[in-house]
């Protein structure tokens, strides 16, 4: 006869290590539909766009986009707060550990990644054309963008930070700093768009002369948030399988 011994499950004693899963879930599931989205837009929508006759483009911006735009800038909230409520649990246990407390390492967070996407949007904003050039803009944001994970990784160097509270205080600051420029940016300016096609196509009249230079600006800011998505999740990676930072 055979015989055939039954799985042994044993669930975690406490709810803290339910709820951490339950964070990283909803974090996974709702970045798989924010970046999966960004990588649309810029992989296939934004190309057949540009190729579309004005009747079809017409019909995408003001249909299709507010839908897409909606999911993209909701999920963005999703994915960046149920990060940082992983992250924080994270910094609390590893400063409860070394009997100190984690507020530097919070307060950087949002000091230096905010701060990141002020200057951003300075850039974008500012009249000189030449700073939305994509030379210019990619080395001025490769710098700047370097400069606050460097800074991160100088000024949280206490020795009680974990490679994990690390490596998502730069990742997870890059994911904070994309979803500033999903709503300080790129929806601000594709609601203009949108509005600025229905009323265009309502009327048959020509689109105002801005359109292009809000077109410009949510490209820019979405490219790059195409580029850091790469480092962000490698970063995401790193957190708990490649140990490089801190102890």
């Amino acid at each position: 006869m055979l015989f055939i011994d039954a799985p042994h499950v044993s669930f975690p004693d406490g709810f803290t290590p339910t709820l951490q899963l339950l964070l990283r879930w909803v974090h996974f599931m709702a970045g798989i539909v924010w970046v999966g989205l960004l990588y649309f837009f810029i992989l296939v929508n934004t190309p057949f766009l540009q190729e579309a006759d004005p009747a079809t483009r017409a019909k995408v911006v003001t249909q299709q986009l507010p839908r897409a735009l909606w999911w993209f800038r909701w999920m963005s909230v999703v994915t960046v707060l149920a990060g940082i409520w992983y992250w924080m649990m994270i910094v609390t246990a590893d400063a409860h550990n070394a009997h100190t407390k984690g507020g530097v390492a919070i307060g950087t967070f949002f000091g230096l990644w905010t701060l990141a996407f002020v200057i951003e949007m300075g850039l974008l904003m500012a009249p000189p054309e030449i700073l939305r050039k994509g030379a210019v803009f990619g080395s001025i944001m490769t710098l700047v963008l370097a400069a606050a994970a460097w800074l991160y990784l100088a000024l949280n160097a206490h020795g009680w930070e974990s490679n994990r509270l690390l490596a998502i205080g730069i990742g997870g600051g890059m994911g904070w700093f994309m979803m500033l420029n999903v709503w300080g940016i790129v929806w601000r300016m594709q609601k203009k768009i949108i509005r600025f096609t229905a009323e265009s196509a309502g009327s048959l009249s020509p689109m105002p002369p801005e359109t292009a230079r809000l077109a410009r600006i949510a490209m820019l800011a979405s490219r790059t948030n195409f580029v850091l998505s790469f480092p962000m999740l490698l970063l995401m990676a790193v957190a708990s399988h490649y140990p490089v930072f801190g102890v």
